[in-house]
């Protein structure tokens, strides 16, 4: 895709490049042309004043030798002969042929006449004794003079174009192929076994849908095989109680030979629904490490976890908003385990704030972490800390603490921290830092940073009545 982007942007600009440049090109030919052949008029125009005056051979090499720029040798001037008797007179040099001299005095108008080197412009003008040819000879030099100059400025330009849109061609293909290529890496170590593979979800928006449709069946995948090893458990679970009652019956059989292969079999089917036990706790603990590893997306936990306590809080008068969970945010902890997190904060907001008291759950992805606010409106904890130590109560109201010392250890197992404060509405604020790269939580300054700038977002979304 990367190359395929290259030569297109390389093909487009060089036929722009082309259309334009061409054109240029030869209009910039044309103008040095033109410029050439202007320059030879002018100079022709200042010996037309002294044909009028006079045709004296003194006066006219004075005239000449005044009107000549550059090298000498370029201006001659065909005087008709004047009276029976009288010859042509010329002065300076004639390169045009005879032909084309008198041509051009017949026709009275100003003619080329193509002449070794270069080209004479012939310029007839009237005198006395008849049509006088003043001839201004132009070389090639001055026919292309700058041109090849503008033409190494255009291929220069043009080249500049080139190169540039397929630099900027290459940067955009990048951006698109690396994603790509990380899909499909990720999709091949899932082929392989690799159940805690996860994409992040960014790049182009058709390759973030892939990815987060990837991440969705990973974790379908997940889900599926936990619920496969479950149903294994629980099957060799059930098998020990018959298997029990076999056992005991074979005891009983007696010392015969049938007995003892049967008290072999039995025992041989014992050790093997063991062995399949003890596999599928394995396996089972494994997916769960799984799941924790490739984390999950908070947003939709939130949503959905806010969808079952809203209908709650309605019946119980409380106003509740959500903010910031309206686009996926990934963070390394299981589902079950951010979600059980989240029921134990709401769940305090119910139990030790009365009927009527708003709250709120934002979320904020910030560059190496994830933070979870739930505040409310309530009268707020008198000791934060002893709240987050396991086994002591928020408030004296006889709470155990043990929801919060849940919450703590999910933050922990990240690098992170909780902390308890006041919100903006008046009450209690949880934060629930979640680190996504595993360094321990930022140090109080840049904390109290970033609880300002939620703090002022959280000012200007708040619920103006509870």
């Amino acid at each position: 895709m990367r190359w395929a982007l290259v030569k297109v942007a390389l093909a487009v600009t060089t036929m722009v490049v082309v259309a334009f440049a061409v054109p240029l090109g030869l209009v910039v030919k044309e103008l040095a042309r033109d410029r050439a052949y202007g320059s030879a008029e002018r100079q022709a125009a200042t010996i037309g004043p002294v044909l009028a005056i006079t045709t004296d051979r003194t006066q006219l090499e004075r005239a000449v030798a005044s009107a000549e720029t550059g090298r000498g040798g370029r201006i001659g001037v065909h005087v008709p002969a004047s009276g029976k008797d009288g010859k042509p007179a010329e002065i300076g040099s004639r390169r045009a042929a005879q032909r084309d001299v008198e041509a051009a005095a017949k026709l009275g108008r100003a003619s080329i006449s193509p002449v070794r080197g270069g080209s004479s412009l012939l310029q007839p003008t009237a005198v006395a004794s008849g049509i006088a040819v003043v001839e201004v000879f132009v070389p090639d030099a001055a026919l292309t003079n700058g041109v090849a100059t503008s033409w190494v400025v255009l291929a220069g330009v043009g080249l500049a174009l080139v190169i540039g849109s397929v630099a900027v061609a290459d940067r955009l293909g990048t951006r698109m192929v690396r994603p790509a290529k990380r899909l499909a890496g990720a999709a091949h170590d899932l082929g392989k076994g690799r159940l805690g593979v996860r994409v992040p979800e960014d790049g182009p928006k058709e390759l973030r849908s892939a990815a987060s449709a990837f991440n969705s069946m990973a974790d379908q995948v997940v889900q599926l095989l936990a619920n496969e090893r479950e149903l294994a458990a629980d099957l060799s679970h059930r098998l020990r109680t018959p298997l029990t009652v076999l056992r005991l019956n074979a005891a009983s059989l007696g010392d015969t030979p049938a007995a003892e292969q049967t008290r072999a079999a039995v025992a041989q089917l014992e050790r093997e629904v063991d062995q399949i036990i003890r596999t599928a706790r394995e396996q089972k603990a494994q997916s769960r490490q799984a799941a924790a590893a490739a984390g999950c997306d908070a947003a939709e936990v939130i949503r959905e976890r806010m969808g079952f306590w809203s209908a709650l809080a309605e019946d119980e008068g409380r106003t509740v908003r959500t903010a910031g969970a309206d686009r996926p945010v990934r963070v390394p902890v299981g589902r079950p385990e951010l979600a059980a997190a989240l029921d134990a904060m709401l769940g305090n907001v119910f139990r030790h704030t009365p009927e009527g008291t708003a709250f709120a759950v934002d979320v904020h992805n910030a560059e190496d972490a994830v933070i979870v606010l739930v505040s409310d409106a309530g009268g707020g904890i008198a000791d934060p800390d002893a709240a987050l130590r396991r086994g002591h109560g928020g408030g004296g109201d006889g709470s155990t603490g043990l929801g919060l010392d849940i919450v703590r250890r999910l933050a922990e197992s990240t690098g992170g921290d909780v902390r308890i404060g006041r919100s903006v509405l008046g009450g209690t604020e949880v934060r629930v830092w979640l680190a996504l790269d595993g360094r321990r939580a930022p140090g109080a300054r840049r904390g109290h940073r970033l609880r300002r700038t939620l703090g002022g977002r959280r000012r200007r979304t708040a619920p103006t009545g509870s």
